[in-house]
């Protein structure tokens, strides 16, 4: 409950941002409209988020006789986990990457990138793909696909903004007190997209420690996963993922962590932290026994499920 209430505030947040932006524009009357067009999207959102992140990344559906493996792992995970069947994409794209997206358990989505199977083994898949049905079980995905289309409707929003200033848009003595001159709607149209970046870095964050740590669980073993993230931030790096900056937080990875600027700005938590958590250990400390010695690869994996397990 204390996370869906979070998160309902971080929505609400989103909203209100739009509401801001409306009365910018026309006063009064642009709140109330960009009220209406934010209930609006937060419906529409709501049923359709998934066909519209899948078909902007231009997912084809993984049939079980073209892609065998990965519906044996995905079937083994969901017994596991105790959650449904989702349905499997595969996004034609050489950069490994996953993300989960849809309304409930029930109506869940899970997409991979061609990159991911081709570069990662077997048990690194597994272990990304139980952290995806993690968020699916916490009931994430519908959060960040309509996190998404909101802050995908803000950038929209400061685009328009900035046209609006080139063309001398925004005059400053609208009757009602909402316009803008042309300076205030271009600071506007740069401070906009930050903020709705800001508010899905608070909604993205704790939720990818959480996905982990369930993964680890439903997987039997946090080292796939483990491996797998250092293999994503390496390529990330390398192979940086055409995405859209609005779509970001719903990646097991942030996309766009290849370019630097993004880094400043990013919805997910430290790869290094992540990995750190998920086998016991401190960030970029090497581990030591009890004696000051190193540790074995038995007695890492045996404190990463005491440390996942909360024992």
């Amino acid at each position: 409950m204390g996370n869906w209430f979070k998160t309902t505030l971080l929505l609400g947040a989103l909203t209100l941002l739009i509401m801001w932006i409306g009365h910018l524009f026309g006063g009064k009357q642009g709140m109330i409209l960009a009220f209406i067009l934010a209930m609006g999207m937060n419906f529409f959102s709501y049923w359709y988020s998934d066909k519209i992140v899948l078909r902007m990344y231009r997912a084809q559906e993984a049939t079980a006789d073209r892609y065998p493996e990965l519906y044996g792992i995905v079937s083994e995970l969901v017994q596991r986990a105790g959650v449904p069947m989702p349905r499997l994409y595969v996004i034609p794209e050489q950069a490994p990457n996953a993300f989960a997206t849809g309304r409930d358990p029930e109506h869940a989505v899970v997409a991979v990138t061609e990159g991911l199977l081709r570069l990662m083994n077997r048990e690194e898949i597994k272990g990304v793909l139980a952290h995806e049905l993690a968020h699916v079980k916490h009931r994430d995905i519908l959060i960040g696909s309509i996190a998404a289309t909101l802050a995908g409707a803000i950038m929209i929003l400061a685009n328009m903004a900035r046209w609006s200033a080139i063309f001398g848009g925004g005059s400053s003595h609208d009757e009602e007190g909402g316009g803008l001159g042309g300076v205030g709607l271009i600071v506007m149209s740069i401070l906009a997209p930050v903020a709705a970046m800001l508010i899905q870095m608070a909604i993205s964050r704790s939720r990818e420690y959480q996905a982990d740590a369930g993964g680890a669980s439903f997987a039997g073993n946090p080292e796939g996963l483990a491996g797998a993230l250092e293999k994503l931030g390496a390529y990330s790096r390398r192979l940086p993922m055409q995405a859209n900056p609005s779509t970001a937080h719903m990646f097991i990875v942030n996309p766009l962590s290849g370019r630097s600027l993004m880094q400043l700005f990013s919805t997910h938590p430290p790869i290094e932290e992540r990995i750190a958590r998920l086998r016991g250990q401190r960030p970029q400390q090497p581990a030591a026994g009890g004696d000051g010695g190193p540790v074995s690869g038995e007695d890492q994996a045996k404190a990463a499920w005491r440390h996942l397990s909360g024992s």
